[in-house]
């Protein structure tokens, strides 16, 4: 047994040696300072920025379609495909209108043939003035129904109107196409514009050229937004109206139906004297109430009561408690506390 004390007793005797030397150890590290972010205030109002999700459309749609009914022989377009003005985009078969149009200028002929030969009676007095007027009427309408036939052959082949990119191609060779049944679309993408759907209550702040900023994700890139056009009817179910945002696009590399982040950037009706803008997840409350914010001065972070005003989207007017040049922590302020070393 007195073996077995000793044995005990030694034990925690170099367990104690050993907590003692560990402990000195500690207290010989040094202790890094705390990471922070920090911003410098500075005198303004908060921002009254709002997002919203827009969508691209085009600047313009054109439908091209056939006038007359027949058999679809060609499509000479895909989706895609950049089109000119006057460009062939389909025809129809023409074998019967041109069968027409070949009649009609035999009857051409004929009337007026028929009317030479009742020009020399008619001079010569041998012909009644009745007869030489329904001679003339029958050139007249040989005439008409020659330029129909033309006008029919014409239309078994249509063109672009319009410049721009083929949008949705809608039929195929060898279907039916049916009077101003839609062959194509034709996009203006140029000039593109971003629907964006506005709550009733925001949509009076804005105006024609009020600042948008467009992000497209799709792109990774941002554009400047051009004149706002607004909508006057509401939608019932969701009470909101739709705006529509220019925005060049020369490379023509934004395409509809694209998602698109609008920020908009609505004025603000009067300044705040002496307002310092800080990040509203920045300005703390105690339990009692009081706003605190966390400032940093000579490595050291302090805990500074401030009075605050208005709010906007994610940053706060501090009107009492802060200078300008404070720097405020706006990020890791959750594991400092009085006195401790940071670093920015």
């Amino acid at each position: 047994m007195n073996g077995m004390n000793i044995a005990k007793i030694c034990v925690a005797t170099l367990t104690m040696v050993v907590l003692m030397g560990c402990g000195g150890k500690q207290e010989g590290q040094k202790i890094e300072p705390m990471r922070v972010k920090t911003e410098t205030v500075s005198i303004g109002t908060p921002s009254n920025e709002r997002t919203y999700v827009g969508v691209i459309e085009e600047g313009s749609s054109t439908s091209v379609s056939f006038v007359g009914t027949g058999t679809v022989q060609r499509v000479a377009v895909n989706e895609g495909q950049h089109v000119q003005r006057g460009q062939l985009i389909a025809q129809m078969d023409p074998t019967q209108c041109k069968n027409t149009l070949a009649n009609c200028e035999a009857q051409m002929r004929q009337a007026e043939d028929a009317l030479e030969r009742m020009r020399q009676l008619h001079e010569a007095g041998s012909l009644a003035d009745m007869k030489w007027v329904e001679t003339q009427s029958q050139v007249e309408q040989a005439r008409a129904m020659h330029q129909m036939a033309k006008k029919a052959l014409a239309d078994c082949y249509i063109y672009a109107p319009v410049s721009g990119v083929v949008g949705k191609k809608m039929m195929n060779a060898g279907e039916t196409a049916l009077t101003s049944q839609p062959v194509c679309t034709i996009l203006n993408i140029r000039g593109v514009k971003v629907r964006v759907s506005i709550p009733e209550k925001e949509i009076a702040a804005i105006a024609p050229n009020t600042v948008t900023r467009i992000a497209i994700d799709a792109l990774g890139k941002e554009y400047v937004g051009g004149r706002i056009e607004k909508g006057v009817e509401a939608d019932a179910m969701t009470h909101t109206y739709d705006i529509r945002i220019a925005l060049d696009n020369p490379h023509e590399e934004i395409l509809p139906g694209m998602v698109a982040s609008v920020v908009i950037d609505e004025e603000k009706k009067t300044e705040v004297e002496g307002g310092m803008s800080v990040p509203l997840s920045s300005v703390q409350q105690t339990a009692g109430g009081e706003r605190f914010v966390w400032v940093v001065r000579d490595g050291k972070a302090h805990r500074q009561p401030v009075v605050v005003g208005e709010a906007a989207q994610r940053r706060i007017l501090v009107m009492e408690g802060l200078r300008q040049g404070d720097r405020v922590i706006t990020e890791g302020y959750q594991k400092v506390g009085e006195g401790t070393d940071v670093t920015e």
